[in-house]
C-alpha cells in the first residue's frame, strides 16, 4: 500500500507499527483486519517484505504523517529492529507537531521491560546498541522513543485471556478516540 504525497492531511485513520517476524501472520493481522475489514477504519499496514536499507521510504513516512492515530505493537524483538526504532521515532515527532494519537499495545512484554529495555525485548536492544555504538545520538533517540511510549496508556496482552479480547478491547479504543478526534 503506498499512501499519497500529500502529509498535511489524513490519508489514513490508523497506522499499524509492528515487529513483522513476531507478530504479521498472527495478532496484527487480526487487528488490521477488525480494524479494515469489520469497522472501516482506514488503517496503514506495510505488507512489504522486511526492508534493508537504512532510510524509511517516503511512501511509509507520509503514512505515518498522514494518520491520525499510530498504534504501536512492542513485543519481544520490536527493539532489535532499527526499522520499527526509527519508525517510533517518526510517530513520536507527528504527536508531538501534529497531535497525532499513540496507542502502545504491549504484545507479551511489559511496559517495564519497554521502559527500561529489559527481558528477551531488551536482548534485542542491547544487539542493535552495539551494531550502532559508533552512533550513540541514534541509540539515544531510540532509547527516548521507547521510553516515552512505554509511560502512555495502552494495552498489555498478559491482561486479557486471548487475542481476540485484546483486539476487540483496541478496536473500542480506536473507534472511541476516532469520535472524539471527528
Amino acid at each position: 500500500m503506498a499512501a499519497s504525497s500529500s502529509s498535511s492531511s489524513c490519508n489514513y485513520d490508523v497506522f499499524l507499527s509492528f515487529r513483522g517476524e513476531d507478530t504479521r501472520v498472527s495478532f496484527t493481522c487480526h487487528l488490521y483486519y477488525n480494524l479494515n475489514e469489520r469497522t472501516k477504519i482506514k488503517t496503514f499496514i506495510d505488507d512489504e517484505e522486511v526492508r534493508r536499507g537504512d532510510e524509511i521510504s517516503p511512501a511509509l513516512l507520509n503514512a505515518i504523517e498522514g494518520s491520525k492515530i499510530s498504534v504501536v505493537i512492542f513485543s519481544k524483538d520490536y527493539a532489535s529492529s532499527k526499522w520499527c526504532l526509527n519508525e517510533l521515532v517518526k510517530i513520536l515527532e507527528c504527536k508531538h507537531t501534529n497531535g497525532q494519537i499513540v496507542i502502545p499495545v504491549f504484545y507479551s512484554v511489559s511496559p517495564s521491560d519497554v521502559r527500561h529495555q529489559t527481558g528477551s525485548f531488551g536482548h534485542g536492544f542491547d544487539q542493535l546498541k552495539q551494531q550502532f555504538k559508533e552512533k550513540p545520538e541514534m541509540v539515544q533517540k531510540w532509547r527516548g522513543a521507547l521510553i516515552e511510549t512505554s509511560h502512555l496508556a495502552g494495552h498489555e496482552s498478559t491482561k486479557f485471556r486471548h487475542d481476540a479480547q485484546l483486539v476487540s478491547k483496541i478496536v473500542e479504543d480506536v473507534l472511541k478516540k476516532m469520535e472524539k478526534i471527528t
